[in-house]
């Protein structure tokens, strides 16, 4: 398939647009890019012409890619400050390693349509937490062990690469509601976001795409061109996130996203449904 320069000169625009405002959005509210990233992709690239049935596969991949670049980032900051619980992460990574490669599998195999459902019914579960949960609710005192790990560690993995993000949106609740302290929380969940993103990525390398529907510079499912432009743009915007948080009151800002996000999962149902 050839590409138009005119075609590829809207891509590049769209994805330094999209690539800005998931830096900011990461660095005022904490929330990974992915969950931000995967609809503009697939809003992106539907609307240069680039559909078919493996659209979505495409979308996950690329976010989960700029997801292993930019979780490193965090947890080499948060361990900086001492945040990240190792003990966690080294306890929880193994389930969560084994959750994502099935993911991959499963992705793999589902049609975008399915995956848009997916991804709409998940981001609803987590726009409503993030608008109506509240700091105090707790499902335990500390962090839960034995089959209890053993059951959601993997669930946190398989669910977060059917979505295509790291480990903030399930991680981060999860922690808080087995009593872990916030900011532990959010520096943990980065290192989820690491065990998450790169099996699942090296995974998404070997699914094949159809050329006819393949964005430029696509390799298995990965788009380059959009990885690198993404990276680029979040290392520049996150920190004029981060500025705007120290700034002003998050919490008013978290329902807004949480309304956002609402909008944004009912808009892919909506898509999905052919409504």
């Amino acid at each position: 398939m050839s590409h138009d320069p005119m075609l590829l000169a809207q891509m590049l625009v769209l994805l330094l647009a999209i690539g800005a405002l998931a830096g900011v959005l990461a660095g005022l509210l904490g929330v990974g890019g992915g969950i931000v990233l995967v609809p503009a992709f697939f809003y992106a690239f539907q609307g240069l012409g680039y559909g078919g049935p493996q659209l979505m596969q495409v979308c996950l991949a690329t976010s989960l890619a700029t997801i292993i670049v930019t979780s490193l980032r965090s947890v080499a900051s948060h361990n900086k400050k001492g945040a990240v619980d190792w003990e966690i992460l080294r306890g929880w990574a193994p389930g969560i390693v084994l959750g994502a490669i099935v993911g991959v599998m499963v992705a793999a195999n589902l049609r975008s349509v399915t995956l848009q459902i997916v991804f709409g019914c998940l981001a609803l579960v987590i726009g409503a937490y993030m608008g109506l949960g509240k700091a105090h609710w707790r499902l335990g005192q500390t962090m839960p062990g034995g089959a209890k790990r053993l059951s959601l560690s993997p669930a946190v993995g398989f669910l977060s690469v059917l979505m295509g993000i790291g480990g903030g949106s399930f991680g981060v609740p999860l922690m808080t509601l087995f009593n872990v302290p916030i900011h532990r929380a959010v520096a943990t969940a980065a290192g989820f976001g690491v065990t998450i993103a790169v099996p699942a990525v090296i995974g998404f390398l070997f699914v094949d795409i159809d050329p006819a529907n393949r964005p430029p510079l696509t390799i298995g499912a990965v788009n380059l061109g959009a990885f690198f432009i993404i990276i680029a743009m979040t290392l520049m915007t996150a920190p004029l996130g981060v500025k705007l948080a120290h700034a002003m009151d998050p919490k008013p800002l978290k329902r807004v996203f949480a309304v956002f996000l609402t909008l944004v999962a009912l808009n892919m149902l909506r898509k999905a449904f052919g409504w």
